[in-house]
């Protein structure tokens, strides 16, 4: 996880969330079957980077993103449901076993989903957030300040 201590700005803070979170499906992806134990826990921790991550653009980012400018209602409103999708499929995940059926394809899913997600925010959305009126280092300060609320609370 990013240094929650130093100032980032929003778009710098959920671009670095976006790499880590790849790094960890890269390393679930490189596991064998038999490393049951080592999945189950990376995907949960998976799950909860993702849940954070979607928790503080959804409470902060997009609202802020959303009220700087009409042209960005469509891309919030799409990111909102791929989330919600994206959501479902990690509850899922952490009530499941790594012996169960369908649990790597699952997992192999959602990565593919976030992939998607991660791709349009950053190519669409965060350039044309970039351009708006917003205080993008005021709004990073605040989404690592609920951050950090977050992980206390896990």
């Amino acid at each position: 996880m990013p240094d929650t201590n130093k100032p980032i700005d929003a778009v710098e803070l959920l671009t670095q969330q976006h790499r880590e979170v790849e790094e960890m499906f890269e390393r679930f992806e490189k596991m064998t079957d038999r490393a049951k134990v080592s999945k189950k826990k990376l995907a949960d921790e998976i799950c909860k980077a993702l849940i954070m991550h979607t928790t503080i653009e959804e409470e902060i980012f997009y609202p802020a993103t959303r009220e700087a400018s009409e042209d960005t209602e469509d891309m919030v409103d799409e990111a909102v449901v791929e989330h919600a999708s994206a959501k479902d499929l990690i509850a899922q995940i952490m009530e499941m076993d790594p012996d169960d059926d369908l649990y790597d394809a699952k997992v192999k899913v959602l990565s593919e989903m976030i992939d998607h997600h991660v791709e349009e925010e950053e190519k669409e959305m965060f350039p044309k957030t970039k351009q708006l009126k917003l205080d993008l280092k005021a709004l990073g300060q605040e989404m690592q300040a609920r951050q950090q609320e977050i992980e206390a609370s896990q």
